[in-house]
């Protein structure tokens, strides 16, 4: 019989004492996915792209142009926010700005890229009906409002083909900037005006490709020109005011190789800045996230005078700060990086604050912009995957995010709307960071835990940083937790290679055992190793032949050890494993002896339900099952518990006896306490003396992942 053991259950890592201040925290993620009518197939692929909201705060609204719609959520109860469903556009929604109930859409209707065409259409949003549309005469990327509601500005791209001639410019028909008035917050078509921005910048003058607008107090518009790496700001009645490079960046110590490690010693000099989105701060200053495109991208961001000049250069300490929590995307580190697109500004209690989403690195930087020569990062937010529009609601003190990437494709975590509240709370997010060691340490893909005698916790990551096998030494009495030291796994020296490091336990003597997860056509053996405290691999045990007889892909998950027994859990069945049964394989250190039992896993609504990790404390070895589902679909991610006394291996190759197993704790609420959605791969655990537990997630390396790690304590087992 399983029944469920109490447990303390708390994310204690997320919990201080004394006076708190005021944090945005994630209170909700809505998956768009649930604004499709019922009976339809819900298996298209949806994005959130751009988000605005309406006057009463009550309604987000937000471009997805896969499914040609825009989506309505209705957030009345912000914690709970409900499906209000779709509407469609007749082409590729690609920018909104809504005013009163009415939203502002620009729509693409280009044949291809020397014919574009679009329109900027007007919804009422209530009856959800288009009630005007303007012919642009070209392809609209972004648009803005006026604060007064007088007027639209559109940022016209006529984007180029990236194909062609390398996207080098000049590939006409040139880009404008189109602006369109207003009466009585219906659509003057006979208004629409185009600024023309040829002849303006140095790089491809004739072929300027606007990318972004956003209009202040003033009516005055300001243009980013991506491609050109140029900024125009342009006044009410379409009269340039100012323009200017965006000018470049100077980069020391970045990760420009792929290599599978985090190695942050290149540089790149005179980097092009090349903005992406932009947003007025007050009527005098704007930033810049400086995403760049084919020839730059500065992994920072900048505030400029609109007089042109430079006010604040973020340089890396951004992306630095996204290294530090884990959040870094390697497979990335060629391009630009961690890709700051997205930036919003608002005043939330008297605090001018400015917001930066790191597209790769799926993040949110909130600044205290109280003093523009030098804004302060005050947190990090995690979002979902690929954050690409923000708006800020100060009245509700909310901000959203639109995370446009869906990974259904992959099985992952469908396209959410993230919605954050500004509180007087701690900071709920990062959960564990390296800030505070000497050198700047990048890290993810934790895979397995081990607690130690002398009060910390040890940490792996797995293959992923396959040239950067490392032992992450984490202490856990700070909130949040610390990684002080960082033990490259090594054979003389030099990185350890064909390792898949999934678990570790120590070895009683300093030292520690790993288990790594073969895999036949990576050359990475199935095995055991034994590893001192400096992290020199002193032994390495293969698993015995009677047992890769019957071998798969998936298999040892986590390690343990009891006295001299080690008790490896192998992920999923093998070939001569029973259905939804896994084996726990026994390595007597001293005899040298090979055993094991079977495991009864729960089964699999959907996927499949696997073992990540073994713990051992007490009378008991605690294990981790999970699904391979995330978010809504999620549903096995428990800790159950077998008695030792229960743990009698046989020899491999036998009938192998079936252990029993009792619910010790469902992390489900766990996973969903910070407001997100369910991550996948909850992968370690590490039981303390005194019996506190603390689990941890793995990120895949921010590979087609938010990078969102969890690591959190569960309180004691009792």
């Amino acid at each position: 019989m399983i029944r469920n053991i109490c447990l303390t259950s708390a994310l204690a890592l997320t919990a201080t004492t004394g006076v708190s201040e005021m944090n945005f925290n994630r209170i909700a993620s809505f998956s768009v996915v649930k604004n499709m009518d019922p009976g339809t197939d819900t298996k298209r692929e949806t994005s959130p792209e751009i988000i605005d909201v309406t006057a009463d705060g009550m309604t987000l609204v937000y471009t997805d142009s896969p499914l040609g719609m825009i989506g309505l959520i209705d957030i009345t109860d912000p914690a709970n926010p409900k499906p209000l469903g779709n509407i469609s556009m007749k082409g590729e929604p690609t920018a909104v700005a809504v005013i009163g109930d009415t939203a502002f859409v620009g729509v693409n209707t280009s044949k291809n890229y020397t014919e574009p065409s679009g329109s900027l259409k007007s919804v009422e949003l209530k009856g959800k009906s288009i009630t005007g549309t303007c012919d642009l005469g070209g392809q609209p990327d972004s648009i803005a409002k006026a604060p007064d509601g007088s007027f639209i500005a559109v940022a016209i791209e006529n984007e180029r083909n990236e194909d062609l001639n390398d996207g080098i410019l000049p590939q006409l028909p040139a880009g404008t900037l189109a602006l369109i008035g207003l009466q009585d917050g219906k659509l003057d078509c006979d208004s629409l005006r185009h600024v023309d921005l040829t002849g303006l910048a140095e790089i491809g003058s004739s072929d300027p490709e606007p990318e972004y607008v956003s209009i202040n107090n003033l009516g005055e518009t300001v243009v980013t020109l991506q491609e050109n790496n140029h900024l125009v700001v342009v006044s009410r009645d379409g009269k340039i005011i100012s323009h200017f490079s965006a000018g470049t960046v100077d980069l020391e110590g970045i990760d420009t190789d792929e290599e599978r490690a985090l190695t942050f010693n290149n540089s790149q000099k005179n980097r092009k800045r090349e903005p992406d989105a932009v947003k007025w701060i007050d009527d005098n200053h704007f930033g810049i996230a400086n995403e760049g495109d084919y020839q730059g991208g500065s992994r920072g961001w900048t505030i400029f005078n609109k007089d042109g000049s430079e006010v604040y250069e973020s340089g890396l300490s951004f992306e630095r700060a996204i290294i530090e929590i884990g959040h870094y995307p390697e497979k990335r580190s060629a391009n630009k990086g961690v890709e700051p697109e997205s930036i919003d500004a608002a005043t939330f209690d008297g605090t001018k604050m400015v917001f930066v989403g790191a597209e790769r690195a799926s993040i949110v930087g909130v600044y205290d912009a109280t003093d523009l020569k030098n804004p302060v990062l005050k947190q990090l937010l995690p979002s979902g995957v690929g954050p690409e529009g923000f708006v800020a609601i100060p009245s509700r003190n909310m901000l959203v995010s639109a995370n446009e990437k869906d990974l259904i494709d992959d099985k992952g975590p469908r396209a959410h709307v993230m919605i954050y509240q500004y509180q007087n709370a701690p900071a709920s997010y990062p959960m564990l960071t390296s800030k505070g060691m000497e050198q700047l340490t990048g890290w993810g893909a934790i895979s397995g835990l081990t607690a130690a005698d002398d009060g910390f916790v040890y940490a792996v990551n797995d293959s992923f940083y396959r040239l950067q096998p490392t032992i992450f030494k984490i202490d856990v009495t700070k909130n949040p937790a610390r990684i002080l030291q960082a033990i490259p796994v090594n054979r003389d020296g030099h990185p350890a290679q064909k390792l898949d490091m999934e678990g570790i336990t120590t070895d009683g003597k300093g030292g520690f055992w790993i288990a790594s997860e073969g895999r036949n056509s990576k050359l990475v053996p199935h095995a055991i190793y034994r590893v001192n405290s400096k992290g020199k691999i002193k032994k390495e045990i293969a698993f015995p032949d009677e047992f890769l007889a019957v071998q798969k892909r998936f298999s040892a998950e986590g390690i343990a050890r009891h006295g001299d027994t080690l008790w490896i859990t192998i992920q999923r069945e093998w070939k001569d494993d029973p259905k939804d049964h896994s084996k726990l394989v026994s390595y007597n250190t001293t005899t040298k002896e090979w055993g094991a039992v079977l495991y009864p896993k729960d089964t699999a609504e959907k996927g499949w339900v696997g073992l990540s990790e073994i713990s051992i404390h007490g009378d008991y070895a605690y294990i981790i099952e999970r699904d391979n589902q995330s978010d809504d679909r999620a549903v096995t991610k428990k800790i159950y518990r077998v008695a030792l006394s229960d743990l009698k291996p046989a020899p491999l190759g036998t009938d192998l006896p079936v252990v029993k197993k009792e619910l010790v704790h469902d992390l489900l609420p766990d996973l969903k306490s910070t407001g997100g959605y369910v991550l996948d791969k909850v992968e370690g655990l590490a039981i303390m003396p005194d019996g506190t537990a603390f689990v941890v997630t793995d990120n895949d390396g921010v590979d087609d992942h938010s990078g969102e790690t969890m690591f959190f304590s569960i309180g004691k087992l009792k």
